[in-house]
C-alpha cells in the first residue's frame, strides 16, 4: 500500500484529515468539497478512497480519481486501477501463485539480481484448507483404498450406533413410560466435543484419521507452502485443520479498517477463490480473480477493471419465520440472475436490509457468482458493529472504526432513505415472497419449492436428457432394486438419496442455519427417527468455530446418532472428494440404470462432481439435508407424507420436528458468543504439531527440479488445428477437474509410470504445483461434450490421422508435429469457480486462441494472462451459422499494432474467412499478452 509518500508531493495530501485525537491520519474524500461524493455508491466510495491514497502519477493517476468522481457518466466506459489492501489465497488456487513467485525468484537469480528481493509487496494469506478426502466416515470405516480400522467401542466395524450390523445397534429397547428411547439417553449422557483436538463424541477416530491421511498425502505440497512462509516478506500462511478459506477470512482477516504507517483506510480483498465475494456481507469490498492477476497484485500492480455500473438492490417486507437464509440466498439468486448483472455490482439497500445478520449478509454475498456479479456489497451499519463485538474487537477499536467510517461516509442506516445513493438502476425485492427451496438436480440456478420437489423429479425423469431431464422410460420409473448393506436388505428407486453432506461453505457464517439442522436432528432423534446406514453421510463443519457451537449448543451428538459425524476442516464433497459409495450401492445404481441423488448444502453440485454414478444432486439448506437423508428419497411431498415412522409404528412429519425461529435464535444467542471466536483465534495462531514439525530448506530459492517450459511470445497463428470442437456452458470443471483422478486418465498412466499406486494419486486439486500431472488433467472431465465425438468423455479426434485419443495425447501428438492449436465454443466458455489452471493447461497443451461466442469475463482475463487470445464470433454468428465442421485448418494473423477490442481475420483451409472480436479490453492486457502474458511482463518490470 503506497502510504509512504513524501506527503508534501503527494497529490491530495491536501485530503489528509485525522482521527482519535490526531494520531492517526487518513485521506478524506469529503474534503473535496464535490456534492458527487455523496451520491456515489458505497462500494464505488471505497474505490474512490483506495485510488486516492495511491495516487503515484505511474499505476494510479489522477486522471482515475476524477473518472471515478464522475462515475455516473463514466461507469462502464472508464477503466481504472483499484489496489486492494490484501490478497487472499486458498490452497488449489495459492499453490500455483507460488510457485509461478519462486520460479520468479530463480528467474532473476539468474540475471545477477538478489533473488530474495522478489516478495509481494501487498499483505498475502494463504489458507490450506482443500487437501481434505473422506478416507473414514462413521458408517462405512475407512474407504476401499485405506487400511482397515478397529472398530469402535461398543458397536461393530460397521460403525456403533447407526450403521452396525448387529441388532442391539439398529434398534433400541422399549422405552420406559415418560423416558426417552436408548439412543436418546446415551446422547444425553454423552460427553461434548473439543472442536479443536477433534475428538468426536461417538467415534473419535473418524474426524482424526481423515486429517492424518490429509497430511500424509500432502507432505510435499505441505514442505513447499512452508518454505513459502519462510522465504517470503508479506506472506501468511494458515495451515491445515484450521479452516475453509471463505471462514478463515471472515473470523479471522478481516478488519473492516486497516491500520498502516499511522494511517486508516477501508480494508479490501481480491482472492483466487471466486467466494472470495462473502467478505463484502461485512462492508469489506471484494471479489475473486484468476491465479495470474493476484499474481500481479501480490507485486504491486492494480487490479485494472471497467468502471462498474451499480445496481441497487432494495429489500423490503417481513422474513417468514420458517425461511432459512439459503431459501434468502436462492430467492435473491434468481431474482438478480433474470435481471441480468453480469459484471456488475450490487449494493443492498432499503428497511429489509436491517432484518438480516451480519451472517446472513455473507452467505447471500457468497453466492455471487451463481449470478454472475462482481460483488455484492453490504455497507457497515450497527448490525455489522454488533457482529465484530461478538467477534472480539475492542471497544475501543471498534470506535474507531465507527468515528472513521462515518467520517467517510461508509457507514449507513438503512432505515433512512435520504441516506440511499444513486445507482444505475435499482431492483426491488420482498422478502416476505420467499419459501423453502432446493436447487438442481444439475445447476445451482434451477430452484425448486420444497412443495414442488416430488413432481418436479418426476418430471425430471420425462424430459429429454439435459439440464432438467433424465430420459427414463416409463416402464422403468417404478424399478426397485434390492440390495444387501451390512447383512440387511434395502431397495434402491429412482430418487434415492445415497449422499447427504452438511457442509458449512455457504453457511458456515451463519450459526442460525446449521443450529436448525441441528436441532431438527435432536428433534428426529427424540422422536426415533434414523438415517438408513446405506447412506454416504457427513458434516464438514468449515471451521472448529462452528464445531464449538454445534457442541456447545448440545446437538452435536444428535448430528452423529443420524450419521452426520465431523469428518475434518476443508472442502471435501463440493470439490469431488468425496469417498466411494459402498459397492453394493453402486451396483444396485448400475444395474436399475437409477437417477441417484445427492443432497448438499454445499455452493457446488454440477453432474458427476460428487460421484459419477449419481446423477441427480441438489443444493439445499442443512436442515433440508438432513430431512431428506431421513427420508431417503427426494420424491417425497412434505406436507402431506411422513417423513418416517418410529418402531411403534407412528408416523412423524417434518412439520412435527422443525425447530421454530424463535427456538434457533434463543440456541443462536446463548451458543455463539465472544469467547468462540477468541478461542479460535488462539487455535489459529498456535497451529498444530505436524505443521510444526515439518521440514523445509532455508534457501532463498526453492530446491526443485528446474524441468521446466519457457513459454514462447505470441506471434500470428498460422495453419492451426481445433483440437476441440464444443458447444455451450463449457465450465472449468469440464476445462480443470478439481476432483478425484480417474485410474484410466492420461494423469493416472503419468502418475503409474512413476511408481505410484492409486490410493496415492490424491486429487487434481491437490497437485495444482505440478504441471505434468495438470496439463494431463486439462479437458479430462468425464462430462465434457466434444463435438467431434458421440458421447461425454475426454477424448477427442487427431485430425491428421482420424484418430480417436485423449485429448492430452492428441496435444501432445500435434506439437511434436509443430501445428499450433485453438479451441471453437459456444455461449458461456469458461463459467464456474476461478482457477488457474483452465488457462495454463491449455497453454502447455499448445492452444494458442479460443474462438467462442461469449466467454466468463474472469476466465477471459485469465486466458490473457497466459497469452492465449479470447475471440468472440460476431454478434449472430458462431461455428453453425459459419458452417464450420471444425476440421478445418485456421489462420489468424496478428497485426503490428494490436488495439483493444480490435477485429481480426480468420482464414480457413477451405478458403473462407470471417471476423471475430479480440477481447482484450484495455491497453493494459494488450501489453499482456504483447508480452507473452501477465507473469512475463510483471518479471521483465521488475528486472
Amino acid at each position: 500500500i503506497n502510504v509512504g509518500f513524501f506527503f508534501a508531493e503527494h497529490p491530495y495530501s491536501h485530503l489528509i484529515d485525522t482521527v482519535k485525537d490526531g494520531t492517526i491520519k487518513f485521506f478524506n474524500p469529503q474534503k473535496l468539497n464535490d456534492p458527487r461524493y455523496d451520491k456515489l455508491p458505497l462500494s464505488i466510495r471505497v474505490m474512490l478512497e483506495a485510488t486516492i491514497r495511491n495516487c503515484d502519477g505511474v499505476y494510479t493517476k489522477e486522471e482515475d480519481v476524477q473518472n471515478i468522481l464522475d462515475w455516473q457518466q463514466q461507469q462502464n466506459k472508464a477503466e481504472v486501477p483499484f489496489s486492494p489492501a490484501r490478497v487472499l489465497l486458498q490452497d488449489f488456487t495459492g499453490i500455483p501463485a507460488m510457485v509461478d513467485l519462486a520460479a520468479m525468484r530463480d528467474a532473476v537469480a539468474k540475471h545477477g539480481v538478489d533473488p530474495s528481493l522478489v516478495n509481494p509487496k501487498c499483505p498475502t494469506d494463504l489458507i490450506v484448507d482443500h487437501s481434505l478426502q473422506i478416507d473414514f466416515s462413521k458408517c462405512q470405516g475407512p474407504s476401499r483404498s485405506t487400511p482397515s480400522r478397529p472398530p469402535s467401542k461398543g458397536g461393530s466395524h460397521c460403525g456403533g450406533q447407526r450403521g452396525s450390523c448387529s441388532k442391539s445397534a439398529c434398534s433400541d429397547p422399549p422405552a420406559s413410560p415418560g423416558r426417552p428411547p436408548a439412543s436418546v439417553q446415551q446422547i444425553e449422557n454423552t460427553p461434548l466435543l473439543c472442536p479443536f483436538h477433534l475428538k468426536p463424541v461417538s467415534e473419535t477416530e473418524t474426524a482424526l484419521k481423515n486429517q492424518e491421511m490429509e497430511l500424509i498425502r500432502n507432505k510435499e505440497r505441505l514442505q513447499f507452502f512452508k518454505w513459502c512462509s519462510k522465504a517470503f516478506k508479506n506472506v501468511n500462511v494458515v495451515p491445515p485443520d484450521v479452516g475453509a478459506v471463505h471462514q478463515v477470512n471472515l473470523e479471522y482477516l478481516s478488519r473492516v479498517v486497516q491500520l498502516s504507517d499511522g494511517f486508516i483506510y477501508p480494508d479490501s480483498v481480491v482472492g483466487t477463490d471466486s467466494h472470495t465475494t462473502m467478505i463484502n456481507g461485512l462492508g469489506i469490498l471484494g471479489w475473486g480473480v484468476g491465479g495470474i492477476e493476484s499474481e500481479a497484485v501480490m507485486l504491486g500492480q492494480p487490479v485494472s477493471l471497467t468502471l462498474p455500473q451499480v445496481v441497487g438492490c432494495k429489500l423490503v417486507g417481513s422474513i417468514n419465520p420458517l425461511t432459512t437464509s439459503i431459501d434468502i440466498v436462492l430467492g435473491i439468486t434468481k431474482h438478480l440472475r433474470q435481471a441480468g448483472i453480469a459484471g456488475k455490482f450490487v449494493e443492498f439497500f432499503g428497511p429489509g436490509v436491517s432484518q438480516l445478520s451480519a451472517p446472513d449478509r455473507t452467505t447471500i454475498a457468497n453466492m455471487c457468482p451463481e449470478y454472475n456479479a462482481t460483488v455484492s456489497f453490504f455497507p457497515v451499519d450497527q448490525v455489522t458493529l454488533k457482529h465484530f463485538k461478538k467477534t472480539n474487537f475492542t471497544q475501543e477499536k471498534l470506535e474507531l472504526l465507527e468515528s472513521y467510517m462515518k467520517a467517510v461516509k461508509l457507514f449507513r442506516s438503512y432505515e433512512d432513505p435520504s441516506e440511499d445513493p444513486e445507482y444505475s438502476e435499482v431492483i426491488e425485492i420482498n422478502l416476505s415472497s420467499m419459501v423453502p427451496y432446493v436447487s438442481g438436480p444439475k445447476r445451482p440456478q434451477d430452484r425448486v419449492a420444497v412443495g414442488d420437489m416430488k413432481e418436479d423429479f418426476q418430471s425430471c425423469l420425462d424430459e429429454k436428457v439435459g439440464f432438467k431431464g433424465f430420459h427414463i422410460s416409463k416402464e422403468k420409473q417404478e424399478i426397485r432394486v434390492p440390495f444387501l448393506h451390512c447383512g440387511q436388505e434395502y431397495q434402491l428407486a429412482h430418487g434415492s438419496v445415497v449422499i447427504a453432506a452438511v457442509i458449512s461453505c455457504t453457511n458456515n457464517c451463519n450459526p442460525s442455519v446449521m443450529l436448525t439442522a441441528g436441532l431438527l436432528a435432536k428433534k428426529a432423534v427424540e422422536a426415533g427417527l434414523v438415517v438408513k446406514p446405506y447412506i454416504r453421510t457427513s458434516l464438514a463443519p468449515g471451521s472448529g468455530m462452528v464445531t464449538h457451537y454445534l457442541s456447545t449448543s448440545g446437538v452435536l451428538p444428535y448430528f452423529n446418532q443420524l450419521g452426520f459425524e465431523v469428518i475434518g476442516y476443508g472442502c471435501a464433497t463440493c470439490v469431488g472428494n468425496t469417498a466411494p459409495l459402498p459397492e453394493a450401492v453402486v451396483d444396485a445404481i448400475k444395474q436399475g440404470d437409477l437417477v441417484a441423488c445427492g443432497v448438499l448444502s454445499g455452493n457446488r453440485h454440477f453432474e458427476g462432481r460428487l460421484c459419477d454414478c449419481v446423477r441427480a444432486n441438489y443444493l439445499a439448506s442443512p436442515p433440508l439435508v438432513v430431512a431428506y437423508a431421513i427420508a431417503g428419497t427426494v420424491g417425497i411431498d412434505f406436507e402431506k407424507e411422513p417423513l418416517g415412522v418410529t418402531s411403534e409404528g407412528k408416523e412423524v412429519f417434518l412439520r412435527d420436528i422443525w425447530p421454530s425461529r424463535e427456538e434457533v435464535q434463543q440456541t443462536e444467542e446463548d451458543t455463539v458468543i465472544s469467547s468462540i471466536f477468541k478461542e479460535l483465534r488462539g487455535r489459529m495462531k498456535k497451529g498444530n504439531t505436524f505443521w510444526s514439525n515439518i521440514e523445509c530448506s532455508d534457501s532463498v530459492v526453492f530446491p526443485w527440479d528446474p524441468n521446466h517450459k519457457e513459454l514462447p511470445q505470441p506471434q500470428s497463428i498460422e495453419n492451426a488445428h481445433a483440437l476441440l470442437f464444443l458447444g455451450d456452458k463449457v465450465t472449468t470443471d469440464h476445462i480443470s477437474p478439481a476432483g478425484s483422478i480417474a485410474r484410466v486418465s492420461a494423469a493416472a498412466k503419468y502418475l503409474l509410470s512413476k511408481r505410484l499406486t492409486p490410493r496415492e494419486f490424491n486429487s487434481y486439486g491437490a497437485r495444482r504445483g505440478n504441471d505434468a500431472v495438470m496439463t494431463r488433467g486439462t479437458f479430462a472431465s468425464i462430462k465434457l461434450c466434444n463435438r467431434f465425438m458421440g458421447k461425454p468423455g475426454p477424448k477427442t479426434l487427431h485430425i491428421p490421422s482420424g484418430q480417436t485419443m485423449d485429448v492430452f495425447e492428441a496435444a501432445e501428438r500435434y506439437q511434436r508435429d509443430g501445428i499450433p492449436l485453438i479451441i471453437l465454443a459456444g455461449k458461456d466458455y469458461g463459467s464456474g469457480n476461478s482457477r488457474d489452471w483452465v488457462a495454463k493447461g491449455p497453454y502447455l497443451m499448445g492452444v494458442r486462441a479460443v474462438i467462442a461466442e461469449s466467454f466468463e469475463k474472469l476466465h477471459k482475463n485469465q486466458l490473457v494472462g497466459m497469452g492465449i487470445m479470447p475471440l468472440q464470433f460476431l454478434p449472430g454468428q458462431n461455428a453453425d451459422s459459419l458452417e464450420l465442421n471444425g476440421k478445418e485448418r485456421f489462420t489468424i494473423s496478428l497485426p503490428d499494432t494490436l488495439s483493444p477490442r480490435q477485429q481480426l481475420s480468420v482464414q480457413t483451409s477451405q478458403g473462407n474467412s470471417f471476423a471475430v472480436t479480440a477481447l482484450f479490453d484495455s491497453d493494459m492486457e494488450v501489453l499482456f499478452f504483447r508480452h507473452g502474458g501477465l507473469l512475463r511482463y510483471v518479471a521483465r518490470t521488475l528486472l
